[in-house]
């Protein structure tokens, strides 16, 4: 059963990292739930209040940096209000509605459209556009940073 355990908790860590470029897996959760399934397999007995404490501020930086920075990118490069919401919506729709291409497409296409939305000229929009793709790719690193970060934490802790 220790051998099963192990598969599950490294699934789940490989399901976590891939999930910081992929945003439509779960990212975080999956690696706080590699923490439940260690207690399950083997015991919670490593853990006290402090892992808890450490591991759920990491998972609540990582669900605020997730949309703040993109939406950073956004302010940054002169987007409206709009552009951050459509950038953030084709975060989430782009990989479905261009498969490879749209976690990339999808939030640059979200804010030129509320630029466009917004009146403002097309140079202008497609500088917000960018921006909302540095956003991403800045969050991107954040969350493979602390996702790491989550790991360690818990190979140190049992370790």
């Amino acid at each position: 059963m220790d051998i099963v355990g192990w598969i599950i908790i490294v699934a789940l860590f490989i399901v976590g990292m891939a999930g910081a470029v992929y945003p439509v897996l779960p990212g975080a959760l999956a690696i706080y739930f590699a923490f439940f399934v260690y207690g399950w397999f083997f015991s919670f007995a490593p853990y006290n209040v402090w892992f808890w404490i450490i591991q759920t501020l990491i998972v609540v930086a990582l669900f605020v940096a997730d949309y703040a920075v993109t939406a950073w990118g956004v302010k940054r490069f002169g987007g409206s209000r709009l552009s951050t919401i459509l950038s953030t919506i084709g975060i989430i729709i782009g990989p479905f509605v261009i498969p490879v291409f749209g976690l990339i497409l999808g939030p640059f296409i979200g804010a030129v459209l509320g630029e466009l939305m917004s009146k403002a000229p097309l140079d202008r929009a497609i500088k917000v556009g960018f921006g909302s793709v540095l956003g991403l790719f800045t969050s991107t690193v954040m969350k493979v940073i602390l996702q790491l970060v989550m790991i360690l934490v818990f190979l140190i802790w049992v370790f």
